[in-house]
């Protein structure tokens, strides 16, 4: 048996390798997607690209829909939630992290979202699969709150709060038509916060 000094760097290196070959995916997609558009672009030729095998690229993403909107986002918020005092409620945490992860956002970071959202506006089947992932997002923000919490994440308050915060995030990123080249990220990103202070503060009107 590994010694645990020997087993956490082999583990690190299997996760950097794991991340290198997801960024590696999702690079070569989104320049064939530029180049040839997003129906044109196979999953055999991004796999290509990327120099892996199909079988491979759906280890990772399971649909050509899942690379464009599976992003290191989720990654980013549950690091930056952990590390939020134990006293913060769940909203309030999720909005200091929002925060804390918004303003990591390197420029390169900020073009990769504009592209991403682009797409997601613009193709259909990325658009019908980004309720998808909304749904699947739930379960990980609940897997967070229920870990700060001590509870379980199937637990009905945990649950209900997690799509709470999550349907405020819907409600102002779904009407895709809003957006636009002209209309700045960065206002989206103060929108959510300001909802989720709504939420926070138990929806007055």
């Amino acid at each position: 048996m590994l010694e645990t000094s020997q087993a956490a760097p082999a583990a690190g290196l299997r996760e950097r390798k794991k991340a290198r070959t997801r960024a590696s995916l999702r690079e070569h997609a989104l320049r064939l997607f530029r180049e040839r558009g997003y129906q044109n672009t196979t999953v055999e030729q991004i796999a290509a690209a990327a120099e892996v095998s199909p079988s491979t690229f759906f280890r990772y993403f399971p649909t050509k829909e899942d690379l464009v909107l599976q992003d290191d986002m989720d990654t980013r918020m549950i690091t930056a939630l952990d590390q939020q005092p134990a006293g913060l409620g769940p909203v309030a945490a999720v909005r200091a992290a929002a925060r804390q992860v918004f303003a990591s956002y390197s420029a390169a970071d900020m073009d990769l979202i504009r592209e991403t959202t682009r797409l997601t506006m613009t193709v259909p089947e990325i658009r019908a699969r980004a309720l998808d992932e909304f749904a699947r997002t739930i379960t990980v923000v609940a897997e967070a709150v229920a870990k700060r919490a001590g509870r379980d994440p199937e637990d009905l308050a945990v649950r209900t709060a997690a799509g709470a915060i999550i349907g405020v995030i819907m409600s102002i990123t779904m009407p895709w038509q809003e957006w636009s080249e002209e209309r700045s990220f960065e206002d989206m990103f103060e929108r959510i916060d300001d909802g989720l202070a709504l939420l926070e503060a138990g929806l007055p009107l």
